[in-house]
């Protein structure tokens, strides 16, 4: 039973996630998105690469966020 309701603030966070080199048999089970049929993915194989050095993407991943938001990392 409710005695009294405790007010709240909602909070909205929006992230992304980008599977670098992933082990992708983590993901045999996984419904993406709650799309049967598809698969997860991750950017060493859609590059066709065995590996994708960290620092690379974190490097492009901030230039580009810079231009499309006009933004400085400080």
């Amino acid at each position: 039973m409710l005695w009294a309701y405790v007010p709240h603030v909602g909070l909205r966070c929006t992230v992304f996630a980008l599977n670098v080199n992933a082990d992708l048999g983590y993901f045999d089970n996984i419904i993406p998105c709650g799309i049967r049929g598809k698969a997860v993915t991750s950017l060493n194989v859609e590059l066709g690469r065995s590996e994708v050095p960290l620092q690379e993407v974190k490097d492009k991943i901030k230039k580009y966020f810079a231009q499309l938001f006009e933004a400085d990392f400080i």
